[in-house]
This record gives structure tokens, sequence and C-alpha cells, in this order.
């Protein structure tokens, strides 16, 4: 199967090295280089993330489309604070003028405080991923319906709803580890966003989103999430990823962020710290960030050559990972270094996976 790669464009050209979270100030500079960089450098799509705080991503994502000829487009997009049948137009909107280059990355919530500063301060948990799955009941309504239809439901009332533009292809990446997110992912996920685990613990969410979403008679796609740290030797590889881990250490404490004793509230992160007890698994899957930062969204990553980490990621591709989304902690300078050294000896050793059944039969 084909695969992949999802890029990143976080607004500057700063990380977690810098001032031990990320800053959502807009760098049109950056945001153009980066788009630039990244279409040149092979990747299929850039996610453009969401928060209370950011720029806003659809308008960055049309932006930098405009700029480029071929890159593709993962807006991440969060429920509940748009009503759904605009969400959908503008979304098919956006797809139309870039040419069928967007896709959208269903994020259902975060912390309750960072909810609260847009003010969704009423649902718990099982209320926002019950009002996702009805809010992409009526954005898939909207993008498809041949003619006026009405919705009533426990969160939304539609009456006669009904848009003139449709998107010619708008997956819907969707990711969240509770029960309630397995279950709307089954329904409505054309790809499954997972952050970087052990391959067991990968595995596993696989197999749970393909049997929630086999009710529904669906085969998602799957994306694994990864901070790669590459390097000429696999010793130079492991040093500058500990010098990353000390660059976080002294900007989280610089800035007063705790280093240790999180309790993040989302089940993924929860997850994600619990395998951040161990500095590396699996041999090559670092967690030394996650363990510093609470496992705060993409912040695990295979550390090696080039080749090393390929190879990394190709024992993730066995499993079903169909989609990588990678970046790095000095953000335009990796993506043009995985461009360069890592993308094409993953496209290549895919293809010769790929080929091997085809050898064989003939």
């Amino acid at each position: 199967m084909p695969v992949k790669f999802i890029g990143y464009i976080g607004f500057n050209n700063t990380s977690e090295i810098h001032a031990g979270q990320r800053s959502r100030v807009l760098d049109r500079d950056y945001v153009d280089a980066a788009a630039r960089a990244q279409e040149k450098g092979g990747f299929d799509r850039v996610l453009i993330p969401f928060g209370s705080s950011s720029p806003e991503s659809q308008i960055v994502a049309a932006h930098a489309a405009a700029i480029t000829d071929r890159l593709g487009f993962l807006v991440a997009h969060r429920p509940g604070f748009t009503q759904p049948t605009l969400a959908a137009r503008q979304l098919a909107t956006l797809d139309q003028l870039s040419g069928g280059r967007v896709a959208v990355h269903i994020i259902t919530g975060g912390a309750d405080e960072e909810m609260a500063r847009d003010g969704d301060v009423g649902p718990d948990k099982a209320q926002r991923y019950a009002r996702t799955d009805e809010y992409l009941d009526i954005v898939k309504q909207e993008w498809s319906a041949a003619r006026p239809f009405d919705h009533k439901g426990r969160f939304y009332e539609v009456r006669q709803g009904f848009s003139a533009i449709k998107p010619d292809n708008l997956p819907v990446f969707f990711g969240g580890s509770s029960p309630e997110a397995i279950d709307v992912a089954g329904r409505h996920a054309d790809v499954y966003a997972l952050w970087g685990e052990t391959l067991e613990q990968v595995g596993d969410s696989l197999r749970q989103v393909r049997q929630s979403a086999a009710r529904f008679g669906r085969t998602p796609g799957f994306s694994l999430s990864l901070r790669p740290v590459i390097a000429d030797t696999e010793e130079a590889a492991w040093k500058k990823a500990a010098e990353i881990e000390d660059q976080v250490r002294a900007a989280r404490e610089a800035a007063g962020l705790p280093v240790s004793g999180h309790r993040p509230a989302n089940a993924g992160s929860l997850r994600l710290l619990e395998t951040a007890s161990t500095n590396r698994r699996d041999g090559r899957l670092w967690t030394g960030v996650a363990a510093l930062t609470g496992a705060q969204g993409n912040s695990t990553g295979l550390v090696g050559t080039p080749e090393q980490v390929a190879d990394g990621m190709l024992e993730y591709y066995d499993i079903g990972i169909d989609h990588f989304l990678i970046r790095g902690f000095d953000p335009l300078a990796d993506a043009i270094a995985y461009g360069e050294h890592l993308l094409p000896l993953v496209k290549a050793k895919v293809a010769e996976r790929d080929a091997r059944p085809v050898a064989l039969a003939s």
C-alpha cells in the first residue's frame, strides 16, 4: 500500500527547545518557507494545528495553498465552536479553491481550561465526543446531500440545510484513545491518528479501531505521529536526542513549567506518559521529551541514522500504518533534512516491500 507523509506548519520556527512549549505567534516568512520546503521535500500534506490561542488554521492553510502547487493540507478543526453546516461549507470552499488538497483533522477537545478559553465550559468528555459524532453527521450530510435536509438531535437542529458547494475529496482524520473516541472513530474516521507509542501499543489501537469501524463496513487508514532525530551515526543521533532533552528541560525550568509530576487530563496523554516512564522503548523509540512535557501532543520519536529510522518506520508500516506525521525540534531545518534524507529512504523501502508478493508470484 502507498505510504503518505504529513509535515507540519506550526506558525513559527520555534519548538519546545526554545521556550519550553510551543509558541503560537504567526511568522508569515516562516509559514511561506515551511510550505515551500515541505512541498519540495516530497511531503503529501502538512498539518496546520488548532489551539485556543492559535492563529486560525483554515486561514493559514488558505494562504499556504495559494503559494504552493501540489502540497496538501491537514486542517485541525475543533467541533463545537462553529455551526457544523457553516464549517462544512468553509472546508468545502477551501477544498475547491485549493484544487482538492484539503483534509480535516477533528480535534474533539483538550484540557478543560483550554476549552474554556473559547467558551466551551459545559460538556464533559463523553458529551464532547457525542457532540462530535452528531457534528460530523451533519458535516457529511452537508457535503453530500442533493437537496435540503432537516436534522434534530441532542446538540444541533438544522432546518432545510443545504450546501451548494461540495468537496471533491476531503478525508476526515480523527484521534483519541478513550472508548468514546474509538466509537466515534469507527463511524467517521477515514484516517485514525495515533501518537508514537510502542509497536505493541500501536497494534492494539489499530485492532480496536478496526473492530469499531467494521460495525459500519468501514476500513480506515492509520497515521502515526513522530519526532524523528537523525544524524550520520547512531551515537551522534542519541547524543542529539539527549541534547534536545537538556534544552527542553532548561527552557521549561526557565519558564516556570513543570518537568515531572504531570497529570494530563486526556486518555491519550496519560497512556503516552506511562510509555515515557522508560526513556527508550523497542530499541529506537525515544520518549524523553514526552516525559518532560507531560506527553502534550506529538512528543516521541525514533532515533538513529536515516537508514535506521526508516527501518523503524517500516516496522510500523508492516502492522498497518500508512501515514506518518513527522516534525522536528528545529522545525524548518528538520523538515528540509527529512525531505532530503528520510522520506526517499522510506518510500524506496515501502516500494521494495510492496513489490515482493508480485516478484514471488511471478
